[in-house]
């Protein structure tokens, strides 16, 4: 049975492996774990030690700053912050004089740091230092690589019709990272690949604000819309029958392609649609390229298939 993603509030499953560590870059922390949480820590990957307060004005303008940048390093570089008043030792040992005071830790000790609230642009350049030096000592890399590996997983598990473990496997990394919008666009292509338009249609009109009109969302909207044409394009075998009869019968040959585009048969879809081209391309106010276009906006621009398809189309065009 294909079930859809926990609904907000829900207990949500195990992260999936990447996205966990994506979640857990920023935490407070204390005197007492200070060993733990950046000099041990800080053996693997850079640690970023934030010395704040709750009455300092300027560390809050920084806090939201820093706290963006790193997590949008995805695990590269970590981010501690100490509360100084309720843990003023490790402050004292540093020789913190004032806060917002940041220090960044690699190898277990400190390699570099500044004072006072800085804008977005010179803490990402703070941080970017940090992680090619983490890259020239040959550690580091963060979630990304693994990241990269779970959407690949998730991928091959819709191409071999495993959709409820692709869409587990997306969910997964929603949790960590809520605003991912390559994970939240795989969870609309799961149930749009399971014919459950309804939820899909929905889940696109709830998108976060922040992913709404990123193009991972506007390609699977594109799929949405083409499964809904396809949804009444009818049998493929009776549709097969029809073309067989009549070549010309461009209008069966269309729902055809609709309907193989429908079960998943991307490259046969486009087959029919260039056949439909090639012997008639006016035909439905050129209806046949029309429809390749929001083929190549559901696949994607950098699709092989959309590549391969917009060189064959070109062919035709200029033959």
């Amino acid at each position: 049975m294909f079930s859809m993603p926990p609904a907000n509030g829900s207990k949500p499953a195990a992260p999936a492996a990447g996205a966990a560590s994506a979640a857990d870059v920023v935490k407070d922390s204390s005197d007492r774990a200070f060993m733990a949480d950046v000099i041990e820590a800080s053996r693997d990957v850079p640690v970023i030690v934030d010395f704040w307060a709750p009455w300092c004005g300027p560390c809050k303008q920084l806090g939201p700053i820093i706290e963006k940048v790193v997590r949008a390093a995805r695990g590269a570089v970590r981010l501690v912050k100490i509360d100084t008043d309720a843990n003023p030792m490790i402050a004292s040992q540093l020789r913190v004089q004032s806060i917002p005071a940041v220090y960044a830790f690699f190898q277990g000790r400190p390699v570099d740091g500044f004072m006072g609230a800085l804008p977005e642009s010179q803490v990402k350049a703070f941080v970017d230092k940090l992680v090619a030096l983490a890259k020239q000592a040959g550690v580091g890399g963060g979630a990304d690589d693994m990241l990269e590996e779970a959407f690949a997983q998730a991928k091959e598990m819709m191409e071999g019709g495993d959709l409820q473990g692709a869409l587990d496997l997306y969910s997964q990394i929603m949790q960590a990272e809520p605003e991912n919008a390559q994970a939240y666009a795989g969870i609309v292509r799961c149930l749009i690949a399971a014919g459950d338009l309804e939820n899909a249609k929905q889940m696109l009109a709830q998108a976060p604000e922040a992913i709404a009109k990123d193009k991972e969302l506007a390609n699977v909207r594109a799929s949405l819309d083409v499964a809904e044409q396809a949804a009444n394009a009818g049998p493929i075998p009776e549709l097969m029958e029809k073309v067989a009869r009549d070549p010309n019968d461009h209008a069966s040959r269309f729902d055809l392609a609709m309907a193989l585009f429908a079960a998943g048969k991307r490259e046969a879809a486009v087959d029919e649609l260039l056949e439909i081209f090639k012997r008639d391309r006016t035909w439905n106010d050129d209806g046949a390229r029309k429809q390749l276009v929001k083929f190549f906006e559901a696949f994607g621009q950098t699709d092989p298939l959309t590549v391969k398809t917009r060189r064959r189309l070109s062919t035709m065009m200029f033959s």
